[in-house]
């Protein structure tokens, strides 16, 4: 995990002192988070300018869960209840479940769907969207869904 660490100090900017208060927040996430935790501290002076450029910097440029945005950018129709569902079966067994950011939609005659990356959570999801995912394909087609079953699934 990476974290961006901003500290906001006119003189430990300036190298008048060091910067003490970074490090502690370091420590403390350390214990939180685990050793693993990679920080990237900056220092800046208190001013408004300084600062902004420095919080974009950090969200923008080293932000890596993009996948949502770049999907909306592309979608037509949102369609919500697919993440929500997503999010739902998995905080049964997983409370972090909440934080997800899965996105579906349509463009044109495709559904998009962003799923999980761990391939249990894949299949989980996949199984609770299925009937979704079939009539949702089936009205991008043109079909109507419910005379395909009364044909046997044929058409």
């Amino acid at each position: 995990m990476k974290i961006g660490r901003l500290t906001i100090s006119d003189r430990a900017s300036a190298g008048i002192y060091a910067d003490r208060s970074g490090p502690e927040i370091e420590n403390v996430l350390r214990e939180f988070l685990g050793s693993g935790v990679q920080f990237e501290p900056l220092i800046v002076p208190d001013e408004v300018e300084l600062i902004s450029a420095a919080l974009r910097r950090l969200a923008d440029e080293r932000k890596r869960d993009v996948t949502p945005e770049a999907t909306r950018a592309v979608l037509e129709k949102e369609l919500p209840g697919f993440g929500e569902i997503m999010r739902a079966q998995s905080f049964a067994r997983v409370k972090t479940a909440v934080l997800s950011r899965a996105v579906a939609g349509t463009r044109g005659a495709c559904l998009i769907v962003n799923l999980p990356g761990k391939p249990t959570a894949v299949r989980e999801c996949l199984e609770i969207l299925a009937p979704a995912i079939i009539e949702g394909l089936a009205h991008l087609r043109g079909e109507n869904p419910h005379e395909q079953k009364q044909n046997g699934g044929r058409k």
